[in-house]
């Protein structure tokens, strides 16, 4: 008995009553489990198309992001602006991007013949967040170091105060083998250096011509040795807060030696050169704090930002998606 040649392409319920008259049920049952409701080669068309994309985005606001500012004071756009910018670029890569993925990858799936409106929507739903997925993890492989950047500086914000201390810790060093590049190396110096200084007092004497002239000690000069050990005096209480009395004495002695001042305003060169060190300190320390908590922040900022625009992205991609199914299925 031969079948008639009556096209059921398109209706899937005709299609299965017209197989079950002709006792074709079981097979198009068949056909139909074999079926994946995935069209890999749909999702990863898209994705290949929304990676691609949003490189080429990416790459041209890098571009006119550079272009725009400037390291000259009043010129480029500010810091805020600039920010604002490109959150407002990423969010629009992402959009564009996503929504040509997504819709790629609608309207080159394979058309279900059995399955119900509803499920056709859902899976050119799935379709969309697939591709998106895809597309977003090849972007990430590709885009390491600039992801990277972004929670490496808010992981490097926390480690600001310890790098701090490592300074502290090299300028110790780098004061007890006698050199005086360290940060502490001008305060030691500052110690030593000849002749009164502000605040200091000095025994005044008179010439046979009547001149009152200060009268100096006799001054030796400072070997590596008196400097490196003044400069780990100071490095080891410079944290801890006022300088003992006894190594106040006993640096003043050193001063006093080598300078050819008296003890009494050696050592109180000492504690005013300790005092001014301190502030120093302090002032690098806060100094230090701010630039940290501003890379926090400025971290934070930018992950919640690429959080939102990923779901944004997300979202139109899934909507594209079952915008190019349905014009598939026209």
């Amino acid at each position: 008995m031969a079948i008639p040649s009556t096209s059921v392409v398109g209706n899937p319920r005709r299609e299965r009553v017209q197989a079950d008259a002709y006792g074709m049920g079981d097979d198009v049952d068949s056909a139909s489990d074999a079926t994946s409701a995935v069209s890999w080669g749909a999702v990863f068309a898209g994705a290949v198309g929304a990676a691609a994309l949003s490189l080429i985005l990416l790459m041209l606001g890098t571009g006119l992001g550079l272009s725009s500012v400037s390291p000259w004071a009043q010129e480029g756009i500010s810091k805020t602006a600039f920010g604002v910018t490109t959150i407002a670029w990423v969010t629009f890569t992402q959009i564009v991007a996503s929504g040509w993925g997504g819709y790629l990858a609608g309207r080159l799936r394979t058309k279900w013949l059995d399955a119900q409106r509803d499920e056709v929507y859902f899976r050119d739903t799935a379709h969309g967040f697939l591709s998106w997925a895809v597309s977003s993890l090849a972007t990430a492989a590709l885009l390491t170091s600039v992801i990277g950047s972004i929670t490496h500086s808010g992981l490097q914000a926390g480690a600001a105060v310890a790098g701090g201390i490592a300074s502290t810790a090299a300028a110790a060093e780098s004061a007890q083998s006698g050199t005086s590049t360290a940060p502490m190396g001008y305060f030691v110096d500052a110690l030593f250096r000849q002749g009164v200084t502000e605040g200091t007092s000095a025994e005044i004497i008179e010439s046979p011509d009547g001149i009152e002239m200060p009268r100096r000690m006799p001054a030796t000069p400072a070997s590596p040795a008196p400097l490196a050990e003044a400069g780990r005096i100071f490095m080891t209480h410079l944290h801890k807060g006022a300088l003992p009395a006894q190594d106040v004495r006993h640096v003043g002695q050193l001063v006093a030696q080598h300078t050819g001042l008296s003890q009494q305003d050696a050592e109180q060169r000492v504690s005013e050169t300790y005092a001014r060190a301190q502030v120093s300190v302090r002032e690098a320390q806060e100094a230090m704090r701010q630039a940290a908590e501003a890379a926090r922040k400025t971290s934070a900022y930018a992950a919640l930002w690429l959080f939102i625009a990923l779901l944004i992205g997300a979202f139109v991609a899934s909507l594209a998606a079952t915008l190019g199914g349905r014009q598939r299925d026209a």
